[in-house]
């Protein structure tokens, strides 16, 4: 399992950063286009608008998967022992909860509607699925986290006391 959640950050962080290079270089087109050559491009803002789309959920999927969520470290860290292993099982259901109905239900459906009704973007002529297909990849992503940690809880193994024991 570990092995796969390193793959899974790691492809989930060169994804963002890749993204994120796109859409700077996307919006200095823009500014080009609109500033200095007078003809504004007329789909950089629709694109810098749909990656940016991509890296806040695909980023916020990375940052459950890192715990560094604020509810996930300020109840757990000030209990110990049999309190901090409920409350961290309690927020791996909640966090479990939460992505399977709205990110992975929403989403699916919100995707499967989008190219039900074959609703396409003004500029770029994508089909808008396509943009909110990220939806569902991050609760997948989401999902697979909160798993870990529900293992993780019930092994009664936390991730500090886990480098801890490696550092040993």
């Amino acid at each position: 399992m570990s092995r796969v959640k390193l793959i899974l950050d790691r492809t989930l962080a060169a994804t963002i950063c890749l993204l994120m290079a796109a859409m700077v270089v996307n919006v200095l087109w823009q500014v080009l286009t609109r500033f200095i050559l007078a003809t504004p491009s007329s789909y950089t803002e629709e694109l810098a608008r749909y990656m940016m789309i991509w890296i806040g959920l695909l980023g916020g999927a990375y940052g459950v998967g890192q715990k560094s969520h604020l509810a996930l470290d300020l109840i757990s860290t000030r209990l110990t022992g049999a309190r901090q292993r409920v409350v961290a099982i309690f927020i791996a259901l909640t966090v479990l909860v939460f992505a399977l109905a709205v990110l992975l239900g929403g989403g699916i459906r919100l995707v499967w509607i989008s190219f039900a009704l074959g609703q396409t973007s003004g500029a770029l002529q994508i089909p808008l699925g396509y943009v909110y297909l990220v939806v569902p990849v991050s609760g997948v992503c989401v999902v697979f986290y909160a798993v870990g940690w529900l293992l993780e809880a019930r092994s009664g193994q936390s991730a500090a006391a886990a480098q801890s024991g490696a550092l040993n």
